[in-house]
């Protein structure tokens, strides 16, 4: 029964479970977004009250987002691994260009984005992907040096202190720790020297406490982290509403579109805190349908990393592992934030949250899982014909 059911998946062009998955996760996050931002879209003066602008634009997005997810899907693997350098030092060159007054665009004390006819566009979203696929080259390529501290690991220890630079000069700590999980993790994967990884785990762990403890607004979020009912109405505001709304959705949550945290109460309602407003709308269940929705993406980049790790395709392998990494580490950071468990970060849900780039940048690495898969599967029908 196992040789037919591998047989039959071999079979098909494509994982076709996943993509039902990513495209409910696309439709749900759309749905969400315009039950959380109806009220913040009326309330806004600049947008002619209208209820569902945040709606059209999130349409839109994904949208675009599907466009160029089809374009990325037609593009063969080689041809992005023989870019990675250049798309690396795009994205590189984007992040500058942000700290560049006149050129990035500055919102609540952050200067994250680069203003393009009407739209925002966020550099660090399209950095991660670009990471992706650097650190998936660069760790393909080095292969035989992964043991050397000289050859291997210190040269992407230099780049990455550089992107980290950038990043915290925006400042936008959470995509440096989700471009770090997704570097330290391919470099892992693709037989980096424990003792290495050990030393780096640890560096980067002392490196992450000084920016927190030596940073005065880090070290606020941490401590109101602790305790956000001290100043419920001030610096803890964000969260103790967050809080709120898991409590008031229970197990079966008050209905769709019947959420009041969403009512100018709990700010960013439609971006960084959606999980909350699924959270009071759907409850408990529609909390955990979500994340296992985001697991059956995770394993399942996993398991087309593995199959493509069989056929000796190492560059495929870590880059459907990296994804996978990637996915995992901002939804657990997301949710935990709104759950209360991680003190608060600018991470938006994949997927599923308000945001041009940070879509079009999750389809693009989906796309790119999805021509891996493609890929694997087109070499295991040659090689089992060839048998």
């Amino acid at each position: 029964m196992k040789t037919l059911a591998a047989k039959s998946e071999v079979q098909a062009e494509f994982d076709v479970p996943l993509l039902w998955v990513v495209l409910t996760l696309l439709a749900f996050g759309v749905v969400m977004v315009y039950s959380a931002s109806i009220a913040s879209a009326e309330a806004d003066r600049h947008i002619g009250f209208r209820s569902g602008y945040f709606f059209l634009r999130q349409l839109l997005f994904v949208g675009v987002a599907l466009a160029v997810g089809w374009a990325a899907f037609q593009v063969r693997l080689e041809i992005w691994q023989k870019y990675a350098l250049p798309c690396f030092g795009l994205g590189a060159l984007a992040l500058l260009l942000v700290l560049i007054p006149g050129l990035g665009r500055e919102v609540n004390g952050s200067r994250r984005w680069l203003s393009l006819a009407g739209f925002n566009l966020q550099p660090s979203e399209f950095m991660k992907f670009f990471v992706l696929l650097y650190a998936a080259d660069y760790t393909a390529r080095k292969a035989a040096f992964m043991h050397s501290l000289k050859k291997g690991f210190l040269p992407m220890s230099v780049v990455m202190f550089g992107v980290g630079l950038l990043l915290l000069k925006e400042p936008d700590f959470g995509a440096f720790a989700v471009m770090t999980a997704i570097t330290g993790s391919i470099l892992f994967l693709g037989g980096l020297n424990w003792r290495l990884f050990l030393s780096l785990v640890v560096i980067l762990s002392v490196a992450f406490v000084l920016l927190i403890v030596l940073s005065p607004y880090r070290f606020n979020r941490l401590v109101w982290f602790w305790n956000p009912w001290a100043d419920p109405f001030g610096k803890g505001y964000q969260l103790t509403h967050a809080l709120i709304a898991f409590g008031h959705g229970g197990l079966w949550g008050l209905g769709l579109g019947g959420s009041i945290e969403k009512q100018l109460y709990l700010p960013e309602a439609h971006t960084d805190f959606l999980m909350a407003v699924i959270a009071e709308e759907l409850g408990f269940w529609g909390v955990l349908a979500t994340i296992g929705l985001f697991c059956f993406v995770v394993i399942r980049a996993f398991s087309i990393g593995s199959r493509a790790a069989a056929m000796e395709r190492y560059f495929e392998a870590l880059m459907a592992q990296g994804v996978g990494v990637w996915f995992a580490v901002q939804s657990l950071v997301n949710i935990g934030v709104n759950m209360g468990l991680l003190p608060t970060k600018g991470l938006t849900l994949p997927l599923l949250s308000y945001g041009g780039s940070g879509i079009v940048a999750n389809v693009m690495a989906l796309a790119l899982l999805f021509r891996i898969d493609f890929e694997t599967r087109q070499k295991m029908k040659r090689h089992g014909r060839e048998r």
